[in-house]
């Protein structure tokens, strides 16, 4: 992030020039019904009014894209061509890195340092990573017999409707929107309604880089109109959708409903780390536990929010983390220093609490935070919370919490702590700490997830997939694996 002091930041969050219109077919497009507010949890202030999508206006965007898609050049261009308008796209989000920032932090709280450093730097690094791939796919000519020719092609599968959530609005949005863009694939994209601002920027920047019209559309509402409408769409060929499992059932059902649409789900988590007595720095696991479950106020699917500590150094890990939580600089997320920002909103952080309060009830100990701060700045902010002592059949270990609360719990050999990691409906990622090669590779293997970190959390670059087992979801986001998703296989026999 540039060298700005807070009161600059807070001078150039005021001057930004707030989007509130869908932007379809290559052009902002004002919604024929109402509006909703989109209130900045920073400090409960009106940041604009958005275009609520009707369904009359999904089907304008889908027609878009379903004509772009049919008759227009996107799908034909050549690969490199369209991977050189994603490279510029990744140019023009550098362009406006700090406006984007800027806006991402407005709208649902992420401190700006890593608005700037970590959500731009991976919206940027998805476009490059796809813009560079486009070309680089090959298809098949299978060995068959000597008087028969077989070619397998990869061709894109049509209109994608992408519907996203608040947490990452660009990075996720991201994920979605360029790997189907480099298959030759159109999109209609959703953005939360908590988090609309950033995406309406995409969609125009999208434009200005020179994707044809109807190739990138974003509509803008919440998820039981705008977003059933999207599912339900005969015209929309793959869904695919970031969020918590019970609206990703609502898709599956969507889908069922009309077109049988493929759906790809990435949904919640319940993410164990695990730290055994042999990790290679008990302190760097120790302050890695805590930044995981505290950064981007907890509101992460793959956040490690069940920290499984070996009972013989349980003690030694769970005071660092709560040292750390009751040192970590919760405030305005406009200000350069803060670690910690505001709460999706006044929803979001009524749930949190809920879950804090149920923990108390049930038992669990409470070792540090459990309640609502800053309450005079208007904004939702939450002390970070930690809970020991927590029974596996307790609510704080089982269900998505979504915020800055982590349960630590404790075990005895390894083959409980693969149990417990285990025993939840979700399967997103897991973190695993341990100097033995042997175990990491036992447990990693054994262990039902996504993504296993060893000696580490959060790491990665764009060369490897992402995404879950068991209620999670399926498919995957990220790689080129990812363009799976978004292109069929077919299959040409020429008898020779």
């Amino acid at each position: 992030m540039p060298a700005l002091t807070h009161d600059a930041l807070l001078d150039r969050a005021k001057a930004l020039d707030l989007p509130d219109q869908h932007h379809i077919d290559g052009a902002d497009e004002p919604g024929a019904g109402p509006s909703f507010a989109v209130v900045s949890p920073r400090d409960g202030s009106l940041l604009t009014r958005v275009a609520d999508a009707t369904a009359a206006e999904v089907d304008l965007a889908v027609a878009a894209a379903r004509r772009a898609f049919d008759t227009g050049p996107w799908p034909r261009l050549a690969p490199a061509d369209r991977g050189r308008v994603l490279l510029r796209v990744a140019e023009l989000l550098e362009e406006q890195r700090e406006r984007l920032a800027l806006t991402v932090t407005l709208e649902m709280g992420k401190p700006i340092s890593d608005a700037y450093a970590i959500e731009l730097r991976a919206a940027i690094t998805t476009f490059r990573f796809y813009g560079q791939l486009a070309d680089k796919l090959t298809d098949e000519s299978p060995h068959t017999a000597a008087d028969a020719l077989a070619l397998v092609t990869r061709e894109p599968t049509g209109v994608v409707g992408a519907v996203v959530p608040w947490n990452f609005p660009l990075t996720l949005a991201s994920w979605k929107v360029a790997p189907a863009l480099a298959a030759g694939c159109t999109v209609v994209l959703k953005p939360s309604e908590l988090s609309p601002l950033s995406a309406l920027l995409l969609g125009r920047i999208g434009t200005e880089a020179g994707l044809p019209p109807g190739v990138l559309n974003v509509v803008t509402g919440d998820g039981p109109a705008a977003g059933r409408a999207i599912g339900l769409h005969p015209d929309v060929d793959v869904l695919a959708f970031t969020g918590s499992t019970a609206v990703g059932r609502h898709f599956l059902r969507y889908a069922a409903d009309s077109n049988l649409k493929r759906v790809w789900l990435e949904l919640g988590g319940k993410s164990p780390n695990i730290i055994l007595p042999d990790a290679p720095d008990l302190d760097r696991a120790a302050a890695t536990a805590a930044w995981g479950i505290f950064f981007n106020q907890g509101e992460m699917c793959t956040a490690p929010s069940r920290l499984l500590v070996h009972s013989s150094i349980a003690d030694r890990v769970t005071e660092a983390v709560v040292e750390r939580a009751r040192t970590l600089r919760v405030g305005d997320p406009l200000d350069p220093d803060t670690e910690m920002g505001a709460l999706a909103g006044e929803h979001h952080l009524g749930r949190v609490l809920d879950h804090i309060g149920t923990g108390r009830e049930q038992g669990a100990r409470l070792r540090t935070g459990g309640d609502r701060i800053l309450t005079g700045t208007g904004g939702t902010y939450l002390e970070p919370t930690v809970f020991d002592r927590v029974d596996p059949g307790m609510r704080l270990a089982r269900e998505e919490i979504f915020g800055p609360v982590l349960t630590v719990l404790a075990f005895d050999d390894l083959d409980e702590a693969v149990r417990l990691a285990n025993a939840t409906e979700y399967g997103l990622a897991a973190g695993l700490w341990t100097a033995d090669l042997s175990t990491a590779h036992r447990a990693a293997r054994a262990l039902k997830a996504g993504t296993v970190w060893v000696n580490c959390y959060e790491e990665g670059d764009l060369t490897v997939p992402f995404g879950g087992m068991k209620q999670s979801g399926n498919g995957r986001d990220k790689s080129a694996h990812a363009l799976e998703k978004y292109t069929d296989l077919k299959t040409t026999w020429i008898q020779l």
